[in-house]
């Protein structure tokens, strides 16, 4: 449907919203028909938010829809970090965790212990202009104002941030100690946790995150010297988007 227009002060002007008076009261209009050749034909649709669409881990692309002119992002999250294995020694003293979206260094077969760095948070930043008031018809037709997009993983309008550091158990003293994982970081400002660690004497690896929350990391000495839980990888990222038009 071509685009629609109306004279205002002698101009003619792209319509957005359209209303009607309705028994004395001045109604926004859904739909707008004229006729065209004796047929009446739809000139006129009111923007109504488009469905949800799902980018996930990678690149891509969308296109925006005719009549909108804001994107609402339901959530958005950069992909978790993995976690590190566990590591056992041969009469090193002591044995080692993995770290949930962690990094590791040094560290021989009969010591020194690895040295246990925990991961970096990942960083914010938004380079667009944030929509803090005005209206929009959602997709069931009815208007409402932007401050109720709250559904979104923090359940809070316009809410953003940067991520969270996993766990880092580092080491536990003596040969042959048990040392569980460590948890992965969090996203979505700790609503959607990381993957879990392996359990202290457990026979498991870490978890993977979900949702951009980082990999739970492996545990050390299972009773044998050969035996250490792998690390979770880290959750993928998302983009959850849909477009409006705002008023």
């Amino acid at each position: 449907m071509a685009n629609t227009y109306g004279k205002v002060s002698g101009t003619f002007e792209e319509i957005d919203n359209a209303y009607g008076k309705v028994s004395g009261t001045w109604q926004e209009a859904d739909e707008i028909y004229a006729k065209v050749s004796g047929v009446w034909k739809l000139v006129f649709a009111a923007f109504e938010a488009t469905s949800y669409s799902t980018l996930s881990s990678g690149s891509g692309t969308f296109t925006v829809p005719q009549g909108a002119n804001a994107i609402h992002v339901e959530a958005g999250v950069g992909a978790g970090g993995g976690a590190m294995r566990g590591v056992s020694y041969d009469k090193a003293g002591g044995e080692s965790a993995g770290g949930g979206g962690a990094s590791a260094s040094g560290g021989g077969v009969q010591g020194p212990l690895r040295s246990n760095t925990a991961g970096t948070a990942g960083s914010n930043t938004i380079s667009g202009s944030v929509i803090t008031s005005g209206t929009f018809r959602d997709s069931d037709g009815t208007s409402k104002n932007v401050t109720s997009n709250t559904s979104g993983p923090t359940g809070t309008f316009n809410d953003n941030g940067n991520g969270a550091v996993g766990g880092n158990n580092g080491n536990c003293g003596g040969d042959n100690c048990q040392i569980g994982g460590s948890t992965g970081g969090a996203s979505y400002s700790g609503n959607v946790a990381g993957g879990a660690g392996s359990p202290q004497g457990g026979s498991t690896g870490g978890t993977a995150g979900t949702r951009g929350s980082g990999g739970g990391g492996g545990g050390a000495q299972y009773g044998s010297e050969s035996v250490t839980g792998v690390g979770g990888d880290g959750g993928a990222g998302e983009v959850k988007y849909r477009f409006l038009r705002i008023n």
